[in-house]
């Protein structure tokens, strides 16, 4: 063989190799842009998981929620709706406002009896304290439940 014709399928064989080169990075951008993409929803998901245990916190810290924090929470992960598969995780927010909204009026009703030098007609001071024992066993319990709800979307070792 002579030197022009190994010149000769060298440059033949130049474009086929660039070609390969170039599918080779553009895979390996399409794998980057997946992987980035993959991340942001994993932030977002993990700031709504983080809200989650806020409200929890703030509860069980209190015992008595404010309306307001619990308006605030709803906001907060209000884009649950959408990184969420299904509507697990919004129900499961919804349950949580909702047990809120529950402890927020025991504890407006049992404070009403302490303001007043007599109890309501028909005020019974048992269930008032049962109830607002009920929800706060419920939210006492829900960090392990929440980590649970959240796991399938949060877990990096897959």
């Amino acid at each position: 063989m002579c030197f022009r014709q190994i010149i000769s399928i060298s440059q033949g064989l130049l474009v086929p190799i660039i070609a390969c080169i170039t599918v080779y990075i553009a895979y390996q951008q399409l794998r980057t842009n997946q992987q980035k993409l993959k991340l942001k929803i994993y932030d977002r998901r993990l700031r709504i998981y983080e809200e989650v245990k806020k409200i929890l916190s703030l509860i069980l810290r209190t015992a008595k929620p404010q309306f307001l924090d619990l308006m605030n929470f709803r906001m907060a992960s209000s884009e649950a709706d959408f990184l969420f598969d299904g509507r697990e995780i919004r129900q499961y927010i919804d349950e949580i406002v909702t047990h809120g909204l529950k402890l927020e009026a025991w504890n407006n009703e049992y404070r009403d009896y302490t303001q007043i030098a007599s109890a309501p007609p028909g005020y019974d001071p048992i269930k008032v304290s049962e109830g607002m024992d009920k929800e706060l066993k419920w939210f006492s319990g829900q960090f392990d439940v929440a980590c649970e709800k959240f796991r399938k979307y949060l877990d990096i070792s897959k």
